[in-house]
């Protein structure tokens, strides 16, 4: 089957540049990545992924809260001026918990 249809895509220019570097690493070109995607559609009957909301457990939400907290600066942290002064830290937060 010759390849004659031209399909025109609006995208951001990062987006692609992100994706053609993705392709170029597997030996493809975007459009052959594009060509793919819509063959693959076509065997499936539809979108070749699941298209869901990303469900989080309750553990995962609470870092992500926290992280926003930190970033936002609602939650004071700790900071080290070496990677030393971090690991005797938490050595010594370790030494009282532990049981004799």
């Amino acid at each position: 089957m010759s390849k004659t249809a031209v399909l025109n895509v609006r995208m951001d220019p990062q987006l692609k540049r992100q994706a053609e570097h993705i392709y170029r690493e597997f030996g493809i070109s975007l459009s052959d990545a594009v060509n793919i995607f819509l063959n693959k559609s076509v065997m499936v009957g539809g979108l070749p992924f699941d298209m869901r909301q990303p469900r989080y457990n309750a553990e995962t939400l609470a870092a992500f809260q926290e992280a926003e907290d930190i970033a936002a600066g609602r939650t004071q942290v700790k900071s080290y001026a070496t990677a030393q002064e971090m690991i005797d830290d938490i050595l010594a937060e370790g030494d009282g918990d532990a049981e004799t």
